[in-house]
């Protein structure tokens, strides 16, 4: 069983306190790699996977990513605004519910990047999410071919799909690429306030409903200013 997401919901309320200098005066999302800012390489991959409507939550600089995407039909923007506070990545997913509806939807951190393979890993989510026995399916990549990342991963990924979260001190060989599929059932009985993500992820791991799909092709960790020009080398050498 598959599904179609037709809504998405875009993180886009960092503060991009490691991408200073660039974002003292600029949202993240903002910061151009390759000729166009991270959050409409991100909001492109999302028209390309049929998505109709784009929930954009907005914190810091908020009136700059308004603006930004202001006049864009594919997909449309619906605004989720947290100017007057501080919601997590958690907190912003509950705030935004009644936007996105009662189906499964993308959601996607609007400073990831990645290089699709032969086939949209969007695509490859939707055919590949069951409501049944997943509530939330999250893009891996591999940490030895991802440009910019030297963390220790963070999940194991079992021959089914299924996830299991790293231990302390325990190196796994893959990362969250910042692309999922979820369930909002999963938010039926989820805190009120700041709280974060990781906390739903969790909660679908002890379930065991938390499964992961092998990204197919290059995911970028662009997290520095020094990450934005080793993406912008990938970038254009995959297009060239």
């Amino acid at each position: 069983m598959s599904v179609t997401p037709t809504k998405a919901m875009v993180l886009a309320a960092g503060l991009g306190l490691r991408m200073r200098p660039l974002t003292d005066h600029l949202p993240k999302p903002l910061v151009s790699v390759a000729g166009q800012p991270l959050l409409d390489h991100v909001l492109d991959k999302l028209a390309g996977a049929a998505v109709g409507e784009a929930v954009v939550n907005v914190h810091y600089l908020p009136d700059q990513i308004i603006q930004h995407t202001a006049n864009r039909t594919r997909p449309r923007i619906i605004i989720s605004d947290e100017r007057d506070q501080v919601l997590g990545t958690g907190g912003a997913v509950v705030k935004a519910l009644p936007l996105l509806g009662k189906e499964p939807f993308f959601h996607v951190n609007a400073d990831t990047m990645w290089i699709d393979g032969v086939r949209p890993n969007l695509t490859r989510l939707a055919e590949t999410f069951d409501p049944d026995r997943m509530d939330i399916l999250l893009l891996m990549a591999p940490t030895t071919s991802s440009i910019g990342y030297a963390g220790r991963g963070d999940y194991a990924m079992l021959p089914d799909g299924a996830l299991r979260k790293r231990r302390e001190h325990q190196v796994v060989p893959f990362v969250y690429a910042g692309a999922a599929i979820m369930s909002p059932s999963l938010f039926a009985d989820a805190p009120k306030g700041e709280f974060s993500l990781t906390k739903m992820f969790d909660r679908a791991n002890e379930q065991e409903r938390l499964f992961g799909l092998r990204l197919d092709g290059v995911w970028m960790h662009v997290g520095t200013p020094d990450a934005v020009q080793a993406a912008e080398e990938a970038f254009l050498e995959s297009v060239a």
